[in-house]
């Protein structure tokens, strides 16, 4: 391929990652080592009380805002790592594991560990249910006639197509108030049950979603691993006496693995920035996510300030989270990849 044509196809590509990617994720790194506040001076104002006969005066100093052409004036510093240490609280760290702290459950009292905790729960609790689920289910409707696999598929398919935050808002309406399965719980056992009362009740309903929002996407993707099996390798290994489980553990699973490190990426990736689930359920008085104490730290207080550095920071340790996790997997696909190579 000549490189005028190489670059015609690659450069719109690049040109929208540096654009959209690349520019706004250096420009967050930077935020996370400044601080902007505004600027402030001392002036002498009078106040007077509403004194009879007589009024009583006196001057105070007082902080106002620098203005200028009627708009507060504002200034940014380099604060270093001050701000990463605001999110992580080292001080407080250290306390919790002293002589007088209650240790990791004082820890996790803290926005960032809290957020953590759920998050690393969430990703990786949820991922061998995916994998599971999904493949169980393309070898379920693989082993179906032809004419129920294109139902069966549709119908495995719905959970996947549904929007994110409209589907965690569908399990929750079951079990919130007055609920159908709320209803049908308190009919059962004679007894009201509030569901989202309890913390534990609330994750184990926002990791039973994930598992069942996204297991249609790693089925879709191993149903398709599947059609491409050498089905010659089948039949020897059915030929030799090999069992079912067999075939699964020594033919299947090798061929798929490809694709499951494939599918272990996505959701590592996609479930650590997990956001639509604390809102769907609004759990942020039990649970929530690095995702969103970002956005928590992004939404403006009553007097219409954000923190926006140390929403930069947070975005940065979430993205080194994400890093960690990946580089095992990253690793194994690196080295398969020289092995094929060395064949």
């Amino acid at each position: 391929m000549k490189p005028k044509t190489f670059l015609a196809f690659v450069g719109p590509s690049v040109a929208m990652m540096l654009i959209f990617i690349a520019v706004p994720l250096v420009l967050v790194l930077w935020q996370s080592f400044h601080v902007t506040s505004g600027r402030f001076e001392e002036q002498k104002v009078e106040v007077c009380t509403p004194g009879f006969p007589a009024q009583t005066c006196t001057d105070e100093l007082r902080l106002v805002p620098v203005m200028q052409d009627g708009r507060p004036v504002s200034e940014t510093r380099f604060a270093g790592f001050e701000n990463y240490a605001l999110v992580l609280q080292p001080d407080a760290v250290v306390r919790a594991f002293g002589p007088d702290g209650e240790g990791v459950s004082e820890v996790l009292g803290i926005d960032f560990y809290k957020a953590l905790r759920f998050t690393l729960t969430f990703t990786l609790v949820t991922l061998p249910f995916v994998l599971a689920i999904g493949l169980g289910l393309a070898l379920a409707v693989e082993s179906l006639a032809r004419a129920w696999r294109g139902p069966v598929i549709f119908v495995s398919l719905l959970p996947y197509v549904i929007t994110p935050v409209i589907g965690a808002l569908s399990i929750r309406w079951l079990f919130v108030g007055d609920g159908i399965l709320t209803a049908l719980l308190r009919a059962m056992t004679g007894t009201d049950i509030t569901v989202f009362a309890h913390g534990w009740a609330t994750e184990i309903l926002m990791l039973f979603y994930r598992v069942w929002h996204v297991a249609p996407f790693a089925f879709v993707v191993f149903y398709a691993g599947l059609q491409t099996v050498n089905k010659d390798t089948l039949e020897s290994a059915i030929i030799d006496g090999a069992s079912r489980f067999e075939r699964l553990r020594y033919v299947v699973l090798p061929h798929l693995m490809p694709l499951i490190v494939f599918v272990t990426l996505i959701h590592l990736m996609d479930a650590y920035r997990v956001f639509e689930e604390v809102v769907g359920f609004s759990s942020q008085a039990y649970r929530i996510s690095l995702q969103w104490l970002t956005y928590s730290w992004l939404t403006p207080d009553n007097a219409g300030n954000r923190a926006i550095p140390r929403a930069s920071a947070t975005a940065m340790l979430t993205m080194v989270g994400i890093v960690l996790l990946l580089i095992p997997v990253l690793r194994r696909t690196w080295r398969d990849h020289k092995r094929a190579r060395a064949r």
